[in-house]
């Protein structure tokens, strides 16, 4: 079997990446995260009423797309390609805890978060977006709560990686309702980790297209620096990465998506390897970038620093592989 992204798929794929362009190149990345919400809302509102981000998990009868994971996992991977700050992992998480919620959380809460309201949840002291969110869950014992998020203290917490965004939310005397089971919690879990995986391999790709571009252009003892086979074997190397994780990811994604047995198994592979082959790709990208690397002005720290900090969601590398075991 050739597993490939249909037509429709790669035309959403083509359509965000060419929004992204336009309105998330690097100037406006560092205007975003550096910004007292630390992405662009027009942007975000952007994605959701021109292209339906924030709706594709949300089934029909809310208001949704009803797409599937493996079309939340193309916009992901782009908005990963283009370093693009944003709501859209924590948002997608709560939408796939919601449709393990009961009747009458989805019927409020799932249209709500169609229309692109930040939706978060929490699983312990960091929360994506969840000093911003206007609906707010909590993970805790195996079930799912709904917390009115007007009324618990939230505090953005700094990170190295200006691009996600954290907070801490204090739950103490926080008056929680039930809305769902550990089934819930469970699913909600492992689309997040999908989610992570299709951030790194947009990332992935997108460094090793910055590596290759910059050693075509750098010379060094009169020849570019692409032209030495150490550095293209380098190279090679990170594209083996991108390739291989993007292949697993993808299967991951279809797994979640349509029940397969597996897919549990997937998700701790996808995630442990998508993880440490973008830490590789990160330190390359350093490395064979040389000096300016490190610099503010380049992506090259930028990339870094997410790759890191992607790692740390939903499970570490050996944590993952834990599982397998």
């Amino acid at each position: 079997m050739r597993f490939a992204l249909s037509e429709e798929q790669q035309e959403l794929a083509s359509t965000v990446r060419t929004l992204l362009a336009r309105r998330s190149d690097p100037a406006a990345v560092r205007a975003a995260m550096t910004s007292d919400q630390g992405y662009d809302a027009a942007l975000w509102q952007t994605l959701c009423e021109q292209i339906g981000v924030a709706a594709l998990l949300v089934p029909e009868e809310y208001d949704g797309a009803g797409a599937t994971l493996v079309e939340a996992h193309v916009v992901l991977e782009e908005l990963g390609r283009a370093l693009t700050p944003g709501p859209a992992l924590a948002s997608l998480v709560a939408t796939a805890a919601l449709l393990g919620a009961d009747e009458d959380a989805r019927k409020r809460l799932l249209p709500r978060i169609a229309t692109g309201e930040i939706a978060t949840v929490a699983w312990g002291e960091a929360v994506l977006h969840g000093d911003q969110a206007e609906i707010l869950l909590v993970a805790a014992d195996d079930r799912l709560y709904e917390v009115d998020a007007t009324a618990v203290t939230r505090t953005w917490t700094p990170a190295m990686d200006l691009t996600t965004r954290l907070a801490t939310v204090n739950l103490d005397d926080a008056a929680m309702t039930q809305i769902g089971d550990a089934a819930a919690v469970a699913h909600a879990h492992a689309v997040g980790t999908i989610g992570v995986t299709a951030l790194q391999v947009g990332l992935a790709e997108r460094a090793l297209e910055m590596t290759v571009s910059y050693t075509k252009e750098r010379v060094q003892f009169g020849r570019p620096l692409a032209s030495f086979q150490a550095l293209k074997h380098r190279m090679a190397q990170m594209l083996v990465d991108v390739e291989t994780s993007r292949s697993i990811s993808w299967a991951a994604a279809y797994a979640v998506a349509t029940g397969a047995p597996d897919a549990d198994d997937l998700t701790a592979a996808a995630s442990s390897y998508c993880s440490e082959a973008l830490q590789r790709i990160g330190a390359e990208t350093v490395q064979l970038h040389g000096g300016i690397a490190i610099t503010w002005e380049h992506d090259a720290q930028l990339v870094f620093k997410r790759a890191h900090a992607l790692g740390q969601l939903f499970g570490q590398p050996h944590e993952r592989r834990a599982t397998l075991l």
